[in-house]
């Protein structure tokens, strides 16, 4: 590989940013200065430094992102800003969003370029739990809860598998989900009498937003997160 391609896909910033680092003679390979971004390295023999620290070379990515409304969950789009516009590093590593947050839903996000982790947490089979944090037009009818936790019906041809809500409270609730149909939370909840005014992903599977992280924020997985994913 060559070493700007390297320290690109190793978080050092773009093409551009990694040329300069190289040619001011911030970069080692094996011990000795290397000036020339367009040498060819073994990403996994060679000991590469940046101002003395030693760069390890990473095949897949785990982010986690607190995705702000107004992005839409892709790696592009023709009309709308992408989650993928917020990222200012991991250039040419192919990140994926992990399944989709509406356009105008908040919270947790996960990119990757592993696909099979991805589909491991998306595929229906593997019932894998997506909490929401849920704000409504006017409080929830309890009438409602059973119809929810067995599978509510969304029209005549949809029926939602069977979901848990939990944290009542007068216009708030925390719905857990197990599939990813279009809009679910929103047309769950109309079918229920009720409206959405804010949505927002809290969790997937075993892994927590991060309260720390503000919105567009993002972070790569720590070791115990992502093992607990796997």
């Amino acid at each position: 590989m060559r070493l700007d391609k390297f320290l690109s896909h190793t978080g050092f910033g773009t093409r551009k940013e990694v040329k300069k680092l190289v040619r001011n003679g911030w970069v080692t390979i094996n011990g000795e200065v290397c000036t020339k971004d367009d040498i060819k390295i073994d990403e996994e023999k060679d000991i590469i430094m940046v101002n003395d620290e030693v760069v390890s070379y990473k095949k897949f990515v785990y982010l986690m992102m607190n995705k702000p409304a107004g992005y839409v969950s892709a790696t592009e789009d023709f009309y709308d800003p992408t989650v993928m516009d917020l990222l200012t590093k991991y250039e040419g590593k192919d990140l994926f969003p992990c399944g989709r947050l509406d356009k105008d839903t908040e919270g947790l996000l996960l990119l990757t370029n592993d696909g099979q982790l991805a589909h491991q947490l998306l595929s229906p089979k593997h019932h894998v739990e997506k909490e929401y944090y849920v704000e409504l037009d006017h409080p929830f009818d309890l009438k409602y809860l059973p119809l929810i936790e067995q599978g509510i019906r969304l029209n005549e041809e949809e029926v939602c598998a069977p979901a848990k809500i939990t944290n009542i409270s007068k216009k708030h609730l925390h719905l857990i989900l197990t599939e990813g149909k279009f809009h679910q939370v929103k047309r769950m909840m109309i079918a229920a009498e009720n409206e959405v005014t804010y949505l927002k992903r809290l969790r997937m599977g075993t892994v927590w937003l991060d309260d720390s992280l503000g919105l567009g924020e993002y972070r790569e997985l720590t070791k115990e997160e992502l093992e607990s994913l796997q």
